[in-house]
């Protein structure tokens, strides 16, 4: 899968679109929102609104961890999640519905620009990485909803 594929990523979105407030997760602890604001916050650094240096736990596990999350399979339920991007209290879920969509176009829009950036636990890069990270992640959630 491919979010530079025109009908891929369009099927993604619609997938994001058929979210509800109130979908029942499959497993792991946080809700829809929670989980968008989630995806959201893994997002900033290809969107282009941040930038980090590649955590030490990364720089140990990360080459294990990237084939399975730039593979295009799915990832298994209850994958564990870096503790900065662990989603507590409530979250306004249309707002983060809607940024989530807005960030998955930027980071479509900025396909030239993700090779070579890093990533905080794979570390660096390349654009077709990026995009099997980026699909592999969303997918996992949204399969994590029943979506």
């Amino acid at each position: 899968m491919s979010l530079f594929d025109t009908q891929k990523f369009s099927e993604l979105l619609t997938r994001i679109d058929n979210l509800q407030p109130d979908a029942q997760r499959q497993w792991g602890k946080m809700d829809a929102a929670q989980m968008l604001a989630h995806c959201n916050a893994t997002l900033a650094i290809p969107a282009g609104e941040a930038t980090g240096k590649q955590m030490f736990m990364g720089k140990v596990l990360g080459p294990f961890f990237k084939k399975v999350m730039i593979g295009g399979k799915p990832l298994k339920p209850n994958s564990p999640t870096a503790p900065n991007y662990i989603m507590t209290g409530e979250k306004d879920f249309a707002q983060e519905k809607e940024r989530l969509v807005a960030l998955l176009k930027t980071v479509v829009a900025r396909k030239d620009k993700l090779n070579g950036s890093i990533h905080l636990f794979l570390g660096k890069l390349t654009t077709e990485e990026w995009d099997g990270a980026i699909y592999t992640h969303t997918n996992h959630h949204l399969r994590q909803f029943g979506v």
